[in-house]
């Protein structure tokens, strides 16, 4: 059962970061694409705006796909620690901690989660169990 529990965990958190990326990168599914999400992180001090977008969304949408399947899982999961801790330290954090304020408690979780992952290993369904 331990191992369907981590196929559930990381395709599900795998394709939500599939599914930032293409927002940064695409403009898909309501994201504002690299111009508008890197305005954005201009807005909020990270500069060069665009350039941070588009490496943004790259962490996300390679993290996500590898995190998805199971391959390199802790590489997957130092790319999607990176978006997060990004998110906690130049977003979230001054909000403090809870996300009814915009607080960084949802990327924490994220953080921990896929940390979590890494260290006990992607299991029996993942591309990582086939090949290594």
């Amino acid at each position: 059962m331990m191992d369907l529990g981590l196929l559930l965990i990381r395709v599900i958190v795998g394709v939500l970061f599939i599914g930032h990326g293409a927002q940064k990168l695409f403009g898909m599914f309501g994201g504002y694409g690299p111009k508008g999400t890197g305005g954005w992180m201009e807005s909020v001090g990270i500069r060069p705006g665009v350039a941070m977008a588009v490496f943004a969304g790259l962490l996300e949408l390679i993290g996500g796909a590898l995190f998805t399947v199971g391959l390199l899982t802790p590489v997957a999961a130092l790319l999607i620690a990176l978006t997060m801790l990004g998110a906690i330290v130049k977003v979230h954090g001054p909000n403090g901690l809870w996300a009814t304020a915009n607080g960084y408690e949802y990327p924490l979780v994220l953080l921990v989660v896929v940390i979590g992952v890494a260290l006990i290993g992607a299991g029996a369904y993942s591309l990582d169990a086939l090949f290594f």
